[in-house]
C-alpha cells in the first residue's frame, strides 16, 4: 500500500471501482489518481529531473550473508532454508523524504522496537524524487536525532541501512511511486522515465554493493491498470520491464534478490493491485540468475474493500482456493517463493469479516511457511492502523500477539 494514496479495485464482476487502500500515510484523505502522473504513450517519459544524490563517494567491503532461492525456498550461504517476517516503515516515498516518526522519537528507538518485536527484515518504501537535485528531508528532530543532522535523504537511507546492520536486521529496498504525490500505474511517468528507474536501481546496488543487511530489491510497488503480463508490448508488459531491469541491477549488484510484484488483471481476471500472478506460471520473469527471483503479492481483508468473494456462502473457506490462483501455486508447485509484501488491518484481531480473513490468510503462511512483510509499523496508515499506536511508542499489544505467531527466527549475517 501506498502512503496517502487511493487505488481503482476491479472486482470479479470486471466493475471499475475508485476507493481508497490502506496504508495512507500521515492524514487518511482519499485522494483520486491524478491524470497527470499517468505514463505517456513512450515507453521511456521524459526524464525531467536530475538524479544527483546516488553516486556512491566510496565502496565499502562487507562480509558474506545474502540470500538465495532454491524453488520456493530462500537459503542462506550455507544452503540453509531461511524466511522473511518484516515489517514496513514508510515515509521516505512521501513528501517528508524520512521514515515517519522521526520527528518523535529516534531511529536507533525504532529499530530496537522492531527488533525487540521480533521481525527480521524492513521493507522500506521510498521514491526516487528523494534523490532529486536539492531535495531535504522534513520532520526530523534533530534534538532526537543529532546524527541525522544535515543529511540528505539519501544519507539518512544509509544510516538505518547501517543501524539496522548492527542490529541483526536485513532491509528490502521497495520502489513505491515515482514521485512523492501518489502511485503509478506503470514503473514510469511522464516526469520520471524507465531509464531513470533503472538507473537509480543500478545506482542503490552499486552503493549498498557487498553489504549484507540490504538483500533486495523490490523494483515496482502495486503495478495496475494498464500494466500487462506477457503482452510483449514494452510500454505495458511489467514481466518485460521486470526482467530489464532486474538483469541490469543484478550486473551491478549480483548479491540481491529481485522482488517481482504481480499486476491488477491478467486475462480478464482481477485482483489487488500487484496481487495477480496467475501469468507468471506461461510467462515467468526470467533473470540471469534464476536463483535470484522473488515473486510478491500484497493481500488486503474486507475493511479494504468488500470484494465479492468476501460475501460468499463460503467464506473464508473460499480464501485458499482462491490465493492458490493468483499467486500461491508458485510457492505450492516449488517454482519460486512468494513474499507477500503487505498485507494487516485494523480490525484483524475482531471476531467479523476482517478476522476471519486474517485468521484464514495467517493459517495458509503457516501451512505454506511463506514469506511476508506486514503494513506496518507506522500508526499514520489511515486505512490500517500499525503496530505502534498513535504516541509512535505504544504497541499494539493484540496486533502484535497475531503477527507474532507468524515469525521466523532471525537470520545470519
Amino acid at each position: 500500500m501506498a502512503s496517502n494514496k487511493s487505488k481503482i479495485i476491479l472486482s470479479l464482476t470486471l466493475a471499475v471501482i475508485s476507493l481508497s487502500v490502506a496504508g495512507c500515510s500521515a492524514n487518511s484523505q482519499k485522494i483520486p489518481l491524478s491524470s497527470k502522473n499517468e505514463a505517456s504513450s513512450s515507453i521511456t517519459g521524459s526524464q525531467t529531473q536530475k538524479d544527483s544524490s546516488l553516486t556512491p563517494e566510496k565502496q565499502i567491503t562487507y562480509k558474506s550473508g545474502f540470500i538465495s532461492t532454491e524453488g520456493s525456498k530462500m537459503i542462506d550461504s550455507n544452503g540453509n532454508q531461511v524466511n522473511i517476517s518484516g515489517i514496513n516503515w514508510f515515509g521516505f516515498e512521501t513528501a517528508q523524504l524520512s521514515p515517519h516518526g522521526l520527528d518523535v522519537g529516534s531511529l536507533g528507538g525504532y529499530l530496537d522496537k522492531i527488533k525487540e518485536l521480533g521481525y527480521n527484515t524492513i521493507r522500506l518504501p521510498f521514491s526516487n524524487e528523494m534523490f532529486d537535485e536539492g531535495k531535504t528531508a522534513q520532520n526530523v528532530d534533530i534534538g532526537l536525532n543529532p546524527d541525522l543532522k544535515g543529511l540528505k535523504p539519501i544519507e539518512i537511507m544509509d544510516k538505518l541501512v547501517e543501524e539496522s546492520g548492527k542490529r541483526g536486521l536485513k532491509i528490502i529496498l521497495d520502489r513505491h511511486r515515482p514521485d512523492s504525490s501518489q502511485q503509478s500505474e506503470l514503473w514510469y511517468t511522464n516526469k520520471y522515465s524507465e531509464e531513470r528507474w533503472i538507473s537509480d536501481w543500478v545506482k542503490l546496488a552499486e552503493r549498498y554493493k557487498g553489504n549484507p543487511t540490504v538483500i533486495g530489491a523490490d523494483l515496482h510497488n502495486e503495478p495496475h491498470g494498464k500494466a500487462t503480463w506477457g503482452s510483449q508490448d514494452a510500454a505495458t508488459d511489467w514481466r518485460m520491464a521486470a526482467e530489464k531491469c532486474g538483469n541490469a541491477v543484478l550486473d551491478a549488484n549480483p548479491d540481491w534478490l529481485i522482488i517481482v510484484e504481480g499486476i491488477e488483471v491478467y486475462d480478464n481476471q482481477y485482483n489487488w493491485w500487484g496481487g495477480n500472478l496467475i501469468g507468471a506460471g506461461k510467462y515467468p520473469v526470467k533473470l540471469k540468475n534464476p536463483n535470484k527471483l522473488v515473486y510478491s503479492i500484497h493481500e488486503y481483508g474486507p475493511e479494504i474493500y468488500e470484494q465479492p468473494y468476501f460475501k460468499d456462502p463460503s467464506f473464508p473457506a473460499n480464501m485458499q482456493s482462491r490465493w492458490q490462483k493468483y499467486w500461491g501455486y508458485l510457492s505450492e508447485n516449488n517454482i519460486a517463493p512468494v513474499l507477500i509484501g503487505e498485507f494487516g488491518g485494523i480490525d484483524i484481531m475482531g471476531s467479523g469479516a476482517e478476522g476471519k480473513w486474517y485468521k484464514a490468510l495467517s493459517d495458509y503462511i503457516k501451512n505454506q511457511k511463506l514469506n511476508w512483510t506486514f503494513w506496518c509499523l507506522n500508526p499514520d496508515s489511515g486505512d490500517t492502523g500499525g503496530i505502534l499506536l498513535d504516541d509512535w511508542y505504544t504497541v499494539n499489544e493484540k496486533k502484535q500477539e497475531l503477527v507474532k505467531a507468524l515469525q521466523y527466527p532471525f537470520m545470519d549475517r
